[in-house]
């Protein structure tokens, strides 16, 4: 959906608000993140034909601009890291983190670390789009320990900097989100 001005801290009464909407549809609203320029809300819909009064309904909040089926499929490595990386820097860090585990799960070793280290970030921003900023921080620590022997380039995303981006958002309190 456009975000039409909504804040983070405004996240728990989108999903209120947003559960309110469908309760009598038999959708599940789990939950809602709030980006700069698009709100998301994770939608269990029953039936995949109600999909479209779903999105009318929602579009009381803000008008839809996209929605995604999301399941996990396996791509080529590749293919998910440029994917992953773009959700990322759309500000769908869920999308990011969703495309990203598969094939974490299939690395070992170090380039796992590193990878688990951008899911955790991708993660930690998801909470900060709930205004969850304690949460934020605390996965980010993780996320930092498991770049510990990452850096240079890892597919085009400079991992150096993403180290440097953490550790001043670790140190400074203050969640800047960023691109890789």
């Amino acid at each position: 959906m456009k975000n039409q001005d909504y804040t983070s801290g405004q996240a728990s009464r989108l999903l209120q608000k947003a559960r309110n909407l469908v309760s009598d549809m038999g959708v599940v609203v789990r939950d809602t993140r709030v980006a700069t320029n698009h709100i998301e809300f994770d939608t269990s819909v029953p039936e995949h034909n109600i999909v479209a009064e779903v999105t009318r309904r929602f579009s009381a909040i803000s008008p839809v601009s996209e929605y995604e089926l999301l399941v996990e499929q396996k791509i080529p490595k590749h293919e998910s890291i440029i994917k992953a990386r773009q959700s990322f820097n759309d500000e769908k860090y869920w999308r990011a983190h969703e495309v990203l585990e598969p094939v974490w799960k299939e690395s070992s070793d170090e380039e796992k670390d590193l990878l688990n280290g951008i899911i955790l970030v991708s993660a930690a921003f998801v909470h900060d789009e709930k205004d969850e900023k304690n949460i934020c921080t605390a996965i980010l620590e993780r996320a930092l320990k498991k770049f510990s022997k990452a850096e240079g380039l890892y597919f085009d995303i400079d991992i150096d900097q993403v180290k440097k981006n953490v550790l001043h958002i670790i140190e400074s309190g203050c969640v800047q989100r960023f691109k890789i």
